[in-house]
């Protein structure tokens, strides 16, 4: 059986695919292996997660959602999804800060490749670790808390330390939003950026680079008839203009739970798109943001023919050393693209170029060609911890210079 990834544009090239069942069977497995990856929910677009080695999926370890309500913290393990972790948080008072657009997607894997939601005031979801574990090359479990001095490297690891099994969280009381799809958002209202995307918990802009519309989560009633020139979407929407809105969480300012308003995609429904497409994501310091964007809208015409959508969110700062966001707030431009890797990549490698000069770093779970410079301290964390490279694999070798 071919194994891939969700997309189906990644084949994954290990000799084996384990799936343990016990902490003690992960590992005995682990210290066995020459080489060995971890495999989330499979929702990367490159080749992060490949092994020539043995591949490991946690699907059937046991379930672990641990809440302790005095320090507001919750312990997972790391085959836990957001879809999975949320309800169960939310029914006992609490909620994350923060949840990407899918909430189908693996809080280890998420966490490991810097995934984010939006807002202003929000961090990615990486923020939000206060611990972790991992079996470690030689199979003893290795468990770090915020304040050790190898913290910030292990968090957002790209899997180059070990295998995570569980993670904690920090939590936040539970909260309401409101989700406002607002449509006809001029180019000239980017000289209001700023304020366009402070006006709620978490902002998305949708563009093609010629049509541009607003997704506000707010915890307030929005009561601006004309806000910033738009007008009100008349009914649920997709982000993709085209497509049905009944697998998005709900809108026209209904009140709903965090965790129903948070994503734009609801759990009970498939991913959004089926896997009918390839995404890249290109981070950015939030000063070049107005600048980024009207050169990309320059080159709207030479994007458009193989643009699904394309998608802006800001992220605050975090101080992760592999975190797009490490010490600066980031604004992310998204590109949810046609699957056609040849059609692609050409404009994939236009849009780096154009951006370039505003100091971008990619979504290490997506596609890019343009890599950015390792820290020396994620480096020398890599080789004490792995230091024969059991975990290494062709993507982690490029980004730490082997």
């Amino acid at each position: 059986m071919t194994l891939t990834n969700w997309a189906g544009n990644t084949t994954f090239h290990a000799k084996d695919v384990h799936h343990p069942t016990s902490l003690d069977e992960l590992q005995r497995l682990v210290a066995a292996s020459a080489g060995v990856r971890a495999l989330g929910s499979g929702h990367s677009f490159n080749h992060v997660a490949d092994t020539a080695g043995e591949l490991v999926v946690l699907d059937r370890m046991p379930d672990q959602v641990e809440i302790d309500s005095a320090t507001a913290t919750v312990r997972v393990g790391a085959r836990t999804t957001y879809a999975t972790l949320a309800p169960r948080l939310h029914q006992a008072g609490f909620a994350l800060a923060n949840l990407a657009s899918l909430p189908h997607i693996s809080v280890a894997g998420s966490v490991a490749t810097g995934t984010h939601g939006s807002g202003d005031a929000v961090r990615s979801l990486a923020a939000a670790v206060s611990g972790i574990e991992l079996v470690t090359a030689d199979g003893s479990l290795l468990s770090l808390s915020r304040g050790d001095a190898d913290f910030p490297g292990a968090v957002v690891s790209l899997g180059a330390l070990g295998v995570v099994t569980s993670l904690t969280l920090d939590l936040v009381p539970a909260f309401e939003l409101r989700q406002y799809v607002r449509e006809g958002l001029r180019a000239d209202a980017l000289a209001h950026f700023d304020e366009i995307m402070s006006s709620g918990y978490s902002v998305s802009l949708f563009t093609d680079y010629r049509d541009t519309r607003v997704w506000l989560k707010r915890e307030e009633e929005l009561t601006s008839p004309d806000w910033y020139g738009t007008t009100p979407a008349d009914g649920p929407r997709h982000p993709l203009p085209a497509m049905p809105a009944d697998s998005c969480t709900g809108q026209l300012g209904v009140p709903g739970p965090w965790y129903e308003r948070l994503p734009h995609f609801r759990a009970d429904y498939p991913p959004s798109g089926a896997g009918d497409e390839l995404q890249s994501e290109l981070l950015l310091p939030r000063r070049h943001a107005v600048e980024a964007l009207r050169e990309l809208f320059a080159i709207g015409d030479r994007i458009r023919p193989v643009l699904q959508i394309s998608e802006v969110r800001s992220i605050a700062a975090d101080d992760l050393w592999l975190s797009p966001f490490n010490g600066r707030d980031s604004i992310g431009i998204h590109f949810t693209w046609v699957k056609d890797v040849a059609a692609v990549m050409p404009v994939l490698e236009l849009v780096e170029r154009t951006l370039a000069p505003f100091e971008p770093i990619p979504h290490w779970g997506k596609l890019f060609t343009r890599w950015p410079e390792c820290p020396g301290s994620f480096r020398s964390l890599a080789r004490r911890l792995d230091p024969t490279g059991k975990f290494a694999n062709d993507f982690t070798r490029v980004l730490l210079g082997e």
